[in-house]
């Protein structure tokens, strides 16, 4: 067996929500030991794969341009949440996030200037320079710097409890047994995204046509062994962030590059080349991530986004090629499509287009008539070749079942009431907030603002 010695403050998840938790409990002094399941090279998580977050801000910063107000920040949230959210903690993490870059800037990690251009986030969004992996890498040193401990290879199996006060886990650490006991729990190992099983569980046999474009660590071991010992759980395990990405992505670990942003850019098809939802119903930003739910609703959880010269150099690439005909005949047949069906979708679609003034930085006022379903904005005729498709699956980021927490990031028993040394941040518990849809750079700021929360909870834990 393995001893790590004593412990006031153990760490579940070495990413950002983690990382923040680690550091700020070892500014209150306290002697803190992060596990993380991945070997190092593999290390943060989802985290690795991110951009940037989602900030609040009354005037232009160094890195976001404009306001970003609290209350179009909320609307935002409601929009893609459908109001499936808890407004307390909802609003919570919208004040907190005006703090996000301040604090990530504290640990070494740096920004970017804002972007520009068609996705519409230089007023919302601070971008890392580097992107997640250097956020992760930064803050990874700065935990050793500090003296925190994380242990690499460390698969919790399990969670001890005694009532609702936290006493133990169960790992393996490099394939040895260890049982590793601490003072203080903070939970941030992710959702169960990444666990095939459980998500048939919840999905059905579609799910085995998934992808899970995040780290294949994020099996919910910790999340599964909580529930088990009477935590209160939140959200439905069907609901998650998953987005359409490219069908030929690998099965884990494909990350962003592997995501499609054309879609508002043309037209999206299932295998029968039938057309299923306004592609272009709001920004991007606000809509990219119901798209993987769209595609693994329709037959073989397959779809195919079609789009013209025109629309080539105005999005981000996949990093697979797009397959490139001449005619829409050709393309069909390249992708294994029914020709005269695509034929006639498109033909139908070229048809409804109403002239506007195309604009994909605004709402347009291009849309189509007479379709079912329409498209709102940006609707262009399909008719300049070459034309290219891009094939697509789901692509789960992480799930939104998790464990309730109140607004000192503690986590809440079954019974409602607080664990007296449990605490959770980032994605075990973004489901309080993300009850469905998703909006960019949440997620993160999920992880920053709890990390610290928890973090500091941690920290102050059995001081009178």
């Amino acid at each position: 067996m393995i001893d790590l010695g004593a412990i006031d403050v153990l760490v579940l998840g070495a990413g950002n929500a983690g990382l923040s938790a680690a550091l700020v409990a070892r500014q209150h002094g306290k002697r803190v030991v992060v596990l993380e399941a991945a070997p190092k090279h593999m290390r943060g998580g989802n985290s690795r794969h991110t951009r940037n977050c989602r900030c609040m801000h009354a005037e232009p910063t160094a890195i976001l341009t404009e306001s970003y107000p609290e209350d179009e920040y909320f609307a935002d949230l409601m929009r893609v949440t459908g109001g499936e959210t808890n407004e307390e903690l909802a609003r919570l993490v919208i004040r907190q996030s005006v703090h996000c870059p301040e604090f990530m800037g504290r640990y070494g990690v740096r920004f970017q200037p804002s972007l520009s251009g068609t996705l519409q986030l230089s007023r919302t969004n601070a971008f890392y320079l580097g992107g997640g992996k250097a956020l992760v890498n930064e803050f990874s040193a700065a935990a050793e710097r500090a003296g925190i401990a994380i242990v690499y290879d460390a698969v919790v199996d399990g969670i001890v409890l005694d009532g609702d006060c936290f006493k133990s886990v169960a790992a393996t650490i490099a394939g040895v047994p260890a049982s590793v006991s601490a003072k203080v729990l903070v939970a941030a190992s992710g959702g169960f995204e990444a666990n095939f099983g459980w998500l048939e569980e919840a999905w059905g046999p579609i799910a085995g046509n998934f992808l899970c474009r995040g780290t294949p660590y994020n099996t919910g071991k910790v999340l599964k062994s909580l529930l088990a010992c009477g935590v209160q759980r939140i959200g439905d395990p069907t609901q998650c962030h998953a987005v359409a990405i490219d069908a030929r992505a690998p099965k884990f670990d494909g990350g962003i590059v592997t995501r499609l942003d054309c879609v508002s850019l043309g037209i999206v098809v299932n295998k029968h080349a039938h057309r299923f939802y306004d592609e272009g119903e709001d920004f991007w930003p606000k809509r990219y991530a119901i798209w993987g739910r769209l595609v693994a609703q329709q037959p073989d959880q397959i779809g195919y986004s079609v789009i013209d010269a025109k629309a080539i150099g105005a999005f981000m690439p996949s990093v697979f090629p797009a397959f490139r005909a001449d005619t829409i005949g050709e393309l069909a047949t390249q992708v294994g499509l029914p020709a005269d069906a695509l034929a006639a979708t498109v033909s139908a679609f070229n048809d409804a287009v109403r002239p506007g003034r195309f604009d994909h930085t605004i709402l347009d006022d291009c849309g189509t008539e007479g379709l079912a379903p329409n498209k709102t904005h940006w609707a262009r005729r399909i008719d300049t070749p070459p034309f290219f498709a891009y094939p697509l699956r789901p692509g789960i980021t992480f799930t939104y079942l998790g464990v309730g927490v109140d607004a000192t990031a503690r986590i809440l028993m079954a019974d409602g009431l607080p664990s007296q040394n449990m605490f959770a941040a980032g994605e075990i518990m973004a489901g309080n907030v993300l009850g469905k849809g998703y909006l960019a750079g949440t997620g993160m700021t999920i992880g920053s603002v709890f990390g610290r929360l928890a973090g500091e909870g941690a920290g102050r834990h059995g001081r009178h």
